[in-house]
């Protein structure tokens, strides 16, 4: 990968060097990114050794080809193709502090339990547990469990946590693996479920870190529907080292192995039933939902009908309520939780049959 890492550098520095692309040539144009990186993992080792030197000797900028540049390229090259293992920051703090997702939670359609998870911590495992006591007071016979809050986060035992209340006791839950310490950490499920009913699973690429194990295990023991878009992929245990200047190379360490017995990183996991939904859109749905309720983005409401009122004053509600619904948040969709609704909706027909 080191070698692979080194060309795909020095192709880089010479494609963008200035001076070229600055009049017409009749050679071929670079190859797209994702065709280089196809080209380039082909190449055997004697054939990359012999590409950067032909390059060292041959390029008209020999000083694009110093080792200082070269070793640069070469650690983007790698950061790169390691798919978030390995992260540069700007100081040892990550250069940001991310304000928690809150806990959210509504019951839908008289009997659906709808919980959005936001941010693995301590604080949302509670808010958790007071939602399925209340659920469990009425007649809720399935779930929605909303991971697409759960961004990064590295606590699997607070997720471990949240888990156990969805699966069979004495489940294997995930197992995280570092190789370099030559370490094995198993999470098993040791109480019983608070709720066994009906679940849907909904994620999309912002699902990262130990909230995509949870997914793993949830369909794995709970035969959960995934719902939504592929994860992030980054299930993964970060060790951070101080470099000299004050920056910090961010390193996985370790990575999961989910319950079903396949690593999670860098792929992620892919949805049962894909939907496609901007992230912008989602966010601010998540926004808005804490005043009106997420019922709101899923149901549609009753709309004004032409009448023979209308027909005398001269107006048409419905196109009135058109423009109003152009001109506002009303048009605001919740596809994904729509989706988890209708195959809910459909579980239940055919199980009355």
């Amino acid at each position: 990968m080191l070698k692979k890492a080194i060309l795909a550098a020095v192709l880089v520095l010479f494609v963008c060097h200035p001076t070229l692309g600055e009049t017409p040539s009749p050679t071929p144009k670079p190859v797209a990114s994702a065709g280089m990186k196809t080209l380039i993992d082909s190449l055997a080792p004697a054939e990359i050794d012999e590409t950067i030197r032909v390059l060292k000797s041959n390029f008209i900028d020999p000083n694009a080809l110093k080792d200082q540049e070269i070793n640069r390229a070469t650690l983007e090259g790698l950061l790169a193709r390691l798919h978030g293992g390995a992260i540069l920051l700007p100081n040892k703090d990550g250069g940001t502090t991310e304000v928690p997702a809150q806990f959210y939670s509504e019951v839908l359609n008289n009997h659906i339990g709808y919980v959005r998870i936001g941010s693995l911590t301590a604080d949302n495992l509670r808010e958790l547990d007071k939602a399925l006591a209340s659920f469990a007071t009425g007649k809720i016979d399935a779930m929605v469990i909303d991971l697409r809050a759960s961004t990064w986060n590295s606590d699997f035992d607070v997720a471990a946590e949240m888990t156990k209340r969805f699966v069979p006791k004495e489940k294997t839950l995930w197992t995280l693996h570092k190789t370099a310490a030559r370490q094995d950490h198993t999470l098993t499920n040791d109480r019983d479920p608070s709720f066994q009913g009906l679940m849907t699973v909904l994620v999309d690429g912002e699902t990262a870190g130990a909230a995509e194990p949870m997914a793993v295990a949830l369909k794995s023991h709970a035969r959960a529907l995934l719902i939504g878009q592929a994860t992030a992929g980054r299930a993964v245990e970060y060790s951070d080292f101080s470099l000299a200047s004050g920056k910090a190379l961010r390193v996985a360490v370790g990575e999961v192995v989910g319950a079903d017995g396949r690593s999670l990183f860098p792929d992620g996991l892919k949805p049962d039933l894909p939907v496609e939904m901007s992230p912008a859109q989602k966010r601010q749905i998540f926004v808005l939902s804490a005043q009106r309720g997420i019922a709101a983005f899923v149901f549609e409401t009753e709309r004004p009908h032409f009448n023979e009122a209308a027909l005398i004053a001269g107006t048409n509600p419905e196109m009135e309520a058109r423009q109003q619904r152009r001109n506002s948040d009303e048009n605001l969709h919740d596809a994904v939780l729509q989706r988890a609704v209708d195959v809910i909706a459909s579980i239940a027909v055919f199980q009355r049959r």
